[in-house]
């Protein structure tokens, strides 16, 4: 199996892109924002790479705490414009969503939610949406086996299953389904598509997994280079059936599969227009990056004040043109990968384009 030739034409696109990412990097506008609100989880999946647990012995941040943070970046930003996004852990274990939902309405804030959907009920969702909901993504990654494989939560396929089917009946609240692809579920992923196409989902994002945290320990979680290129080509192809909308994750650059696996060209947008706030008060960007990232805290330092003066690193990548991409004919359209792929020492994990060409 191949992988796809990136074209001339292709190339003028990637170097514009190039040029409008470097405007948005010097301009940084905060976009989205993150909230782990909780390291608590009532799954133990095989590829956490924050190994939460069900009684981590890091407490919930109390929502007044991270309150007075959107109170301090209110005056500065226009809050419609700025997604909060609740993710833990498992953010519904918390009983007082709503009440911070319903405050950052009030304050002209969107916010959504990341979630397994193993504790969704109608009576919660109803009681989301009267907070002000405005997006939720639920996890499905396969049929039963697969998907209770990798969660390690019985019935959990079931229950996500029924969480779906609770947000088919809206109207109101952006959604859809995101699919980790693994040595479990490579195979039936067409037949998987057909399933979510039955139970009315239009949105699916496919991801795949980095080896950090439990997934470093499990190489069955890791496709090899022939199965992600499979799943390039899978993903290009239900794209052009049109039945769903299909997209792959921000997880890296792709050579000649950009533009046609997902809705733009590759950019990873931690530290320039997303970031984070993690359950101690960690300052952030993306929360799928390791801690040795953050660049302060909000208990002793002012959000924004962080956020203009200390992300340089997510802003400038020039650092990253080292080991495999110092030398790299692709590193002035990929800047070094995603963020998330970089270890503590800033070493490159994972090579998409590298996995491609053969």
């Amino acid at each position: 199996m191949t992988s796809k030739r990136i074209s001339f034409r292709k190339k003028l696109a990637l170097e514009i892109t190039k040029i409008t990412r470097a405007d948005v990097a010097r301009q940084h506008p905060l976009q989205t924002l993150f909230w782990e609100c909780t390291l608590r989880c009532n799954a133990a999946c095989r590829h956490c790479g924050s190994d939460c647990k069900v009684s981590p012995e890091s407490k919930d941040m109390p929502v007044a705490d991270f309150l007075r943070v959107i109170d301090t970046i209110t005056p500065h930003v226009n809050p419609n414009q700025v997604l909060v996004i609740f993710t833990g852990g498992e953010a519904l274990v918390r009983n007082d969503i709503e009440q911070c939902g319903i405050e950052l309405y009030r304050r002209g804030y969107p916010w959504g939610i990341v979630s397994n959907g193993y504790v969704l009920t109608e009576k919660r969702l109803l009681s989301l949406r009267k907070a002000g909901l405005h997006a939720m993504t639920i996890s499905l990654d396969g049929f039963a086996e697969a998907h209770d494989w990798l969660r390690r939560v019985p019935n959990g396929f079931q229950k996500a299953t029924q969480a779906i089917q609770l947000l088919t009946k809206t109207t109101d609240i952006v959604w859809d389904v995101v699919t980790c692809a693994n040595q479990q579920n490579i195979d039936s992923l067409a037949e998987f598509k057909d399933y979510l196409l039955s139970l009315g989902v239009k949105q699916w994002r496919i991801f795949t997994i980095f080896p950090v945290g439990r997934a470093a320990e499990n190489p069955e979680l890791q496709l090899s280079d022939e199965q992600f290129t499979q799943l390039m080509n899978f993903i290009a192809d239900t794209r052009k059936e049109g039945r769903i909308h299909v997209s792959y994750g921000c997880e890296g650059f792709l050579g000649g599969y950009e533009a046609e696996v997902r809705d733009t060209f590759y950019h990873c947008d931690a530290g320039i227009t997303v970031g984070s706030i993690l359950h101690d008060g960690s300052i952030s960007a993306c929360p799928s990056i390791r801690a040795d990232y953050s660049q302060g805290n909000i208990y002793h330092d002012d959000f924004l004040t962080v956020w203009e003066n200390k992300f340089e690193k997510f802003r400038n990548r020039s650092w990253m043109k080292k080991g495999i991409c110092s030398d790299c004919k692709m590193y002035r359209y990929c800047e070094g990968n995603g963020f998330h792929l970089r270890d503590g020492n800033g070493h490159l994990l994972v090579c998409h384009y590298n996995r491609l060409v053969k």
